[in-house]
């Protein structure tokens, strides 16, 4: 028998999966990591003309099935300027982990956007004060969309946000939009430093290559969520921010060779030993979070492959269940 392959594109996985869907099954992943129930995942980055490449591949094993994703998104910023294309597009290819058929290709960028806001959701129910009722968001695309939803799914106190972007105008936009749908007061932020230092939890979700949130702007008790370091090359925060903080990982090796702490280790501010713990160990209630209401709280947000997999597995569960997708023969 030949099996066939499903082709997902993004309007059905849209369908299919929702952020509050992805936030339980990207707290199972990392659960099951802290486990030792999920397979070790792997990074590769390929830098090209114009942008680069990131390869992530992971498995966990769900129910009586182990799943294993890879999935290849290329990250070209320039792209809706030049020609109208997304900036990060890619696809992810799911796999049946026990015989290796290929169960699933789907567009990458609906799963992505949802398992990133999903992370810095279960990171902030840990590690954001209770009373938090303030946010800065950097970066207003649409993983600052993803992100700002995200924390108003786990923080119920929340009710103003700060948008800040380098265009003016993306910022007035999403302030706008996000006001409307979340029921929020969104302010767009001309400067960072006073959004921030009003804050309680800070976002940044921008492809920057220096740091732009400083130690300064950072006020006693706040929660960070760094997510655009997820190259080398990426960085968001003044590496005087982590030597300052409780610092929590999604996977200590990627975080040490492409996450903000990457920048912290190689400053000589931060020791791996100084790191407080994975996300999977906070989830799995293996390491303390906040400790204090005054306590500076970073969660560095590579993107990992599990979160991927969790996602894609639920994606295609889903729409297997409903009978969506396109099916293809391979090896016919």
């Amino acid at each position: 028998m030949n099996p066939s392959l499903l082709l997902l594109r993004r309007s059905e996985i849209a369908s299919v999966l929702t952020l509050a869907d992805c936030i339980p099954a990207v707290e199972e992943a990392f659960r099951m990591r802290a486990d030792g129930k999920a397979l070790a995942p792997g990074l590769m980055h390929i830098d090209a003309d114009g942008g680069e490449f990131h390869i992530k591949g992971g498995g966990l094993r769900l129910d009586d099935r182990t799943y294993v994703g890879l999935k290849a998104n290329g990250g070209f910023f320039r792209n809706k300027e030049l020609f109208g294309l997304p900036a990060i597009q890619g696809v992810i290819i799911l796999f049946d982990g026990t015989n290796g058929t290929p169960l699933a290709v789907m567009d990458s960028i609906e799963i992505t956007i949802l398992r990133t806001g999903a992370a810095t959701a279960a990171a902030a129910k840990r590690l954001a004060r209770a009373d938090a009722d303030t946010a800065t968001i950097c970066g207003c695309g649409n993983q600052g969309r993803v992100q700002l939803r995200a924390l108003k799914l786990v923080r119920p106190n929340l009710v103003r946000a700060f948008a800040y972007d380098a265009s003016a105008e993306t910022a007035r936009v999403f302030a706008a939009d996000m006001s409307a749908e979340l029921g929020l007061e969104v302010v767009p932020a001309p400067e960072l430093e006073s959004a921030a230092r009003h804050s309680q939890i800070i976002v940044t979700c921008t492809p920057s290559r220096k740091p732009y949130l400083m130690r300064a702007f950072v006020r006693p008790g706040t929660f960070i969520a760094a997510v655009g370091a997820d190259s080398p090359d990426k960085r968001e925060l003044d590496p005087a921010l982590l030597a300052d903080a409780s610092v929590f990982v999604d996977i200590l090796d990627q975080s040490a060779h492409v996450g903000e702490l990457h920048h912290a280790l190689d400053a000589g501010l931060l020791t791996i030993d100084n790191v407080r713990g994975e996300l999977g160990d906070l989830i799995a209630g293996r390491i303390p979070g906040r400790t204090s209401d005054e306590e500076i709280t970073i969660f560095d947000s590579t993107g990992t492959a599990l979160q991927d997999t969790a996602a894609a597995a639920a994606a295609y569960l889903e729409a297997v269940r409903r009978g969506l997708g396109q099916r293809i023969v391979l090896n016919s």
